[in-house]
């Protein structure tokens, strides 16, 4: 390989890797038009039938909110149960509020996944793929919210977590919890639109709700919305994670890998071929295969 072949190699391999990059950043240039759920807080009423509703739809174990202590603790969801309602004492009087997966616009654990079994979905939702899972569970460490959870006492477990009723969805039905909310505490349909709704609520009626929407900005952005009576603050809420969405701390640091590991070897190669291309050979020294001759 003279130098020539080896430039030539190295600005090839250069270019597939930018290219790749590119590529990337455009797939995830924009996820705002995809679904979104928006919760009223104002009007939760804490019956707990999406919980219910939930289970039946994806074949869990019916919810534990017939314990009469439930809303007293503060549950996390869990492997077999995808949403849960807790009671929060606040300086305005009792507020439910709902936990489930956020559905971020550019979710941690899709970024953390090795094998792209945790992925973003044209729709909005982030679901798991079973065919891909290594098994590797960096998507319950990545996830800035705790919500994937692993089947640790099944044979065969699984990361659940709940999919915003993406199979619904491509049917075009509405997530089985925003059918069925007696209260109408839900509201379904592309982000852009219950974006809209939450500023008009937030502006018709100020003295009902906190000028704020939880989701918007959080972490890059999330997929399940909320509009409060009180700070966010009272009820839980991260209020840490910044506006930057996670992957991008580490983006660049993983788009450089491929590049080094492509183009380093390559480049040490073609150091060694030029300075022995630049030394002349003595009688004694034999010439190997890189070198162009044969062996002796």
């Amino acid at each position: 390989m003279n130098r020539r072949c080896f430039f030539k190699i190295a600005a090839v391999t250069g270019a597939g890797c930018l290219v790749g990059k590119a590529a990337e950043a455009r797939s995830t240039e924009d996820r705002s038009d995809g679904y979104a759920a928006l919760v009223d807080l104002t009007l939760c009423e804490g019956c707990r039938n999406c919980e219910d509703v939930c289970a039946e739809v994806n074949g869990l174990p019916a919810p534990d909110y017939d314990d009469a202590t439930v809303d007293d603790i503060q549950r996390q969801s869990s492997d077999k149960q995808w949403v849960v309602v807790n009671r929060h004492e606040t300086s305005r009087g009792d507020v439910w509020v709902r936990r489930q997966c956020m559905h971020c616009l550019e979710p941690a654990c899709a970024a953390a996944c090795l094998t792209k079994a945790m992925a973003k979905t044209e729709e909005g939702p982030v679901v798991w793929n079973e065919d891909k899972c290594m098994g590797c569970r960096f998507c319950m460490i990545s996830c800035p919210f705790d919500v994937p959870k692993f089947e640790y006492d099944s044979p065969v477990p699984r990361i659940m977590k709940c999919r915003m009723c993406w199979e619904r969805l491509k049917n075009g039905e509405r997530p089985a919890c925003a059918e069925e909310c007696p209260a109408e505490a839900i509201t379904f349909g592309k982000r852009t639109e219950v974006l809209e709704i939450a500023r008009r609520r937030i502006h018709t009626d100020p003295d009902r709700y906190v000028p704020y929407i939880y989701g918007e900005h959080e972490a890059g952005g999330t997929g399940w919305l909320y509009i409060s009576p009180v700070p966010f603050e009272e009820l839980g809420f991260r209020t840490d994670l910044g506006t930057t969405p996670l992957p991008e701390y580490t983006r660049d640091f993983l788009t450089a890998v491929p590049l080094v590991a492509t183009l380093g070897p390559a480049l040490l190669l073609g150091m060694r071929q030029a300075r022995q291309g630049d030394a002349p050979r003595t009688d004694d020294e034999p010439a190997t295969p890189l070198d162009g001759g044969t062996e002796r």
